[in-house]
């Protein structure tokens, strides 16, 4: 078992042994001195304590990041200056990758070389967004016959101070694809880590410290999102929020952003369809499909835990699946030889239980899993429901655990109906040996990404985001920008 990463540069065992938050450019008690406990899920052990934050904090930290950006603080820097801070930040993650990884895995459960990838890819994001600081540009605009002697033209600008708001599940890359192209807008930032996973949050604003982004531009308060998410949704001073989590929780946000009009980017929940044609590489098929539901024990949002196959191999790939699924090794996310970690607490374990029982209740045949696994840690087993129907909540709603609903279909107009029948719009796959079809299947999906032959694909260069109640808005590419800019139109004479 592995113990905290040894070069922890945040002041997590001083004064009273909490981990602080950062605000204005540095560690800050709660206001109330009060602490919470963050627990490692593979051993239900306390890791640390952590500043509980509340709106009164809250109200510090909007107040901090209004002042940087009134003053302008961090646009003042030339762009080129901005841009390499943002790079030197990329450096700094990869320097402590190994620490980083270990305190993720400790804090969410996820094995350790799955979190280091993790980190690279939090450390990419801030690579990619460095190059854009300097390449936001306006256009001019022709604004009609040349006696008239009229100049257009546009700029963009930083929309202002954003509240980014940021899940459990995969918290530091969550927290950089906020954080990397809001900077590079020119934005100043609050930072909302989940309350399960706040560590590695916290060492990132280190690092943005490090890297020299000036005091006040990021923030970073720890604290339950029913008050210190509710009050940075709320407060008149916060220009933009950003975020990650349960299109549940995404409603309350849009209610919250409402009192000045607040702009929204979000990514929500998804129940992510695959589908299988009869011709598909099932060599490639069934692991890749494995891969698309089981991958963090299922906590992602676009994993794929809806599968449709069609009946000509409809019962090769149901056990096909299972018995990738049985393989899988489940324990301690320290353990070398562990694909699979826990889940992220004990009441997502009662969440997961609670599907997987209902489906049985309903008349869905367990092919494999369905069980907690021992009696400390919230483990899982991987799970394949069979004899399963559209109107099934374990078919509808989204489980976030190790669990997949199959279904056959005849053929691709039936495949495609049951694709789309859904509220959610977040990812999807086909599989086809059949290039026009994979394409035109694609065309079809109303998805936020659609793969062919791939499940579980993408990076910085690709937006992602959902259709319908997956969300608004992307995240990643050039199409993140837009999050975090407003366009201004000037007009002029020329007299």
């Amino acid at each position: 078992m592995t113990t905290q990463p040894q070069s922890w540069s945040f002041p997590l065992q001083k004064d009273n042994g909490s981990a602080p938050m950062f605000i204005d450019g540095g560690w800050s008690a709660a206001i109330s001195g009060a602490t919470f406990p963050t627990y490692d899920p593979g051993t239900e052990e306390k890791i640390a304590d952590v500043a509980l934050g509340s709106e009164k904090d809250a109200e510090v930290a909007v107040a901090a990041a209004r002042r940087a950006f009134d003053e302008e603080r961090w646009m003042r820097l030339p762009a080129q200056q901005r841009g390499a801070i943002l790079w030197r930040a990329s450096e700094l993650i990869k320097a402590s990758a190994d620490d980083l990884a270990v305190l993720e895995s400790r804090d969410m459960g996820i094995p350790v070389p799955q979190a280091r990838s993790m980190v690279l890819e939090a450390a990419a994001q801030f690579q990619y967004y460095a190059g854009w600081a300097d390449k936001i540009h306006g256009r001019t605009i022709d604004l009609g016959p040349a006696e008239r002697r009229i100049q257009g033209y546009t700029l963009r600008e930083p929309v202002g101070v954003v509240a980014m708001i940021v899940p459990w599940n995969a918290p530091l890359i969550s927290a950089s694809k906020k954080l990397a192209p809001a900077l590079a807008a020119g934005c100043t930032c609050i930072l909302k880590p989940a309350a399960e996973t706040p560590l590695t949050a916290l060492w990132l604003g280190q690092i943005l410290h490090e890297a020299g982004v000036p005091a006040g531009v990021v923030n970073i308060v720890t604290g339950p999102g029913s008050t210190v998410g509710s009050a940075l949704a709320e407060h008149d001073d916060v220009d933009a929020v950003a975020f990650t989590g349960s299109t549940e929780v995404g409603r309350s946000i849009i209610n919250a952003g409402a009192g000045n009009i607040k702009k929204l980017s979000l990514e929500l929940g998804g129940k992510s369809p695959v589908i299988i044609m009869p011709d598909a590489d099932l060599t490639a098929a069934i692991p890749g499909v494995a891969g698309a539901v089981f991958w963090n024990t299922g906590q992602v949002c676009a994993a794929g835990t809806r599968l449709f196959v069609h009946e000509a191999v409809f019962d090769q790939v149901v056990e096909g699946v299972a018995e990738e699924g049985r393989r899988l090794r489940i324990g301690y996310g320290a353990d070398p030889d562990v694909d699979l970690g826990p889940l992220i607490s004990a009441k997502q374990l009662e969440r997961v239980t609670a599907y997987v029982d209902g489906g049985r209740e309903a008349g869905a045949h367990v092919v494999t899993g369905g069980n907690r696994i021992g009696d400390k840690g919230y483990f899982f087993e991987p799970t394949v429901l069979a004899d399963v129907d559209q109107t099934m909540a374990v078919m509808r709603e989204e489980i976030f655990g190790p669990v997949l609903g199959v279904m056959p279909f005849s053929d691709v107009d039936e495949a495609v109906a049951l694709a789309n029948d859904t509220s959610y719009g977040l990812a999807s796959s086909v599989w086809t040996r059949d290039g026009a079809v994979g394409h035109a299947i694609a065309r079809r999906l109303r998805a936020g990404r659609v793969g062919i032959n791939v499940h579980r694909a993408g990076g910085v260069h690709m937006p992602a985001g959902g259709y319908r109640q997956s969300g608004w808005g992307r995240e990643s590419g050039p199409e993140a920008m837009e999050n975090y800019l407003e366009t201004k139109s000037v007009v002029s004479t020329l007299d």
